[in-house]
């Protein structure tokens, strides 16, 4: 994949559920598919016939969702992971990764990490299940290594998986977050060497956990001079990206992230503002209005609406627009290229943010 730019999206198991299987991607504008997630569910399965396909403390796999993964007819196969395999045989040019983790299941990785015989147990058996279900490698997904010796036992891990999973046979990748909180505890040159891409989540800059509104995904905050604006309202895709490339991390194993989905703000007016409660919606779910009438501005790679007439509030999301202009900057930065949650909960036609990404990459 070294002379083309990536357009990657994550394909999350429990969208099956949702009446979106694999088949719902848009594979002509994909080149890689993350198979989210296996890995580190707070409690094991209780089913005694669960199969091994997550991870515990010591290494070792097991199922979050076995059902999904293994015995749901999905897309005329059984099981999510049957119908990747399917598609990538139907899509030769996709390439398909299992991602470990994830927001909810990174509570075992400081111990994983920690010992050496468990990063052995783990890089063999995720060989193992790459191999089984046809995959091309591993998404790491520890969210988030916030200490010196989570860094290096971070570190520790990736080239564990690397020694088992060898570069000329296997994509190695791994998802982080932008702020410094986490980066600046790792080596990133020397993760760099480990890794295909790295995969940096310019998204949830706002949200339910912050004491403001704003945009969630912005490229670049609204207001040149930092110092004036709300700490929340500062963080940006471009400055997790100049941070990691600064601190020698090539640009190219850099996939720039895109939220297919919106934050919205119960009764805030726009950004800055308290808001009475959050929450989410998959792209594909907001109402049609919001995206037609979406108050946009390139500049800063933002699209917003207010639910003036509903209870949503403020509501930040990116539109094909945005995401051009974020693709814009990727090829300006010689960036890898984009990356999207999720790939499912993309709209069609003219407003799909994947096929938007992906032409931009594309262009001349």
């Amino acid at each position: 994949m070294s002379n083309q730019f990536a357009n990657a999206v994550y394909y999350p198991s429990w969208y099956c559920y949702k009446g979106r299987p694999p088949s719902c991607l848009d594979t002509a504008s994909i080149r890689l598919i993350f198979y989210a997630f296996v890995g580190l569910p707070q409690t094991p399965s209780s089913r005694p016939e669960a199969k091994v396909f997550s991870v515990n403390e010591n290494g070792t796999l097991r199922a979050i969702d076995d059902w999904a993964d293994n015995d749901k007819v999905v897309d005329g196969e059984k099981g999510c992971l049957a119908a990747i395999a399917k598609l990538k045989s139907e899509n030769p040019h996709i390439k398909t990764i299992v991602s470990i983790g994830g927001g909810s299941s990174s509570k075992e990785f400081p111990a994983l990490a920690k010992s050496r015989k468990a990063r052995r147990i783990f890089a063999q058996q995720i060989k193992e299940f790459c191999d089984a279900h046809q995959l091309d490698g591993v998404d790491i997904d520890w969210e988030h290594p916030q200490t010196p010796e989570a860094g290096q036992d971070y570190l520790l891990f990736l080239q564990a998986i690397r020694e088992v999973l060898p570069a000329t046979d296997y994509l190695l990748t791994s998802a982080l977050p932008v702020g410094e909180y986490c980066l600046k505890h790792l080596d990133l040159p020397a993760v760099a060497a480990l890794l295909d891409f790295l995969n940096l989540m310019a998204y949830d800059f706002t949200g339910g956990w912050t004491d403001v509104c704003g945009h969630h995904a912005q490229l670049l905050p609204p207001c040149v001079n930092l110092d004036e604006m709300h700490p929340t309202l500062r963080k940006s895709g471009q400055r997790g990206v100049d941070y990691i490339v600064t601190h020698g991390f090539p640009s190219r194993k850099v996939l720039l992230g895109i939220p297919v989905y919106a934050r919205f703000f119960c009764q805030a007016l726009g950004p800055g503002q308290l808001f009475e409660g959050a929450g989410e919606m998959d792209y594909s779910d907001l109402p049609d209005e919001w995206v037609e009438n979406a108050d946009v501005d390139e500049g800063c790679a933002t699209a917003s609406f207010v639910d003036c007439d509903g209870d949503k509030g403020f509501v930040s999301f990116d539109v094909p627009s945005t995401v051009r202009v974020k693709a814009r900057y990727a090829k300006a930065l010689d960036l890898g290229g984009l990356f999207y949650w999720t790939g499912a909960g993309d709209r069609t036609g003219d407003e799909s943010l994947v096929a938007a990404g992906w032409d931009e990459l594309q262009s001349e």
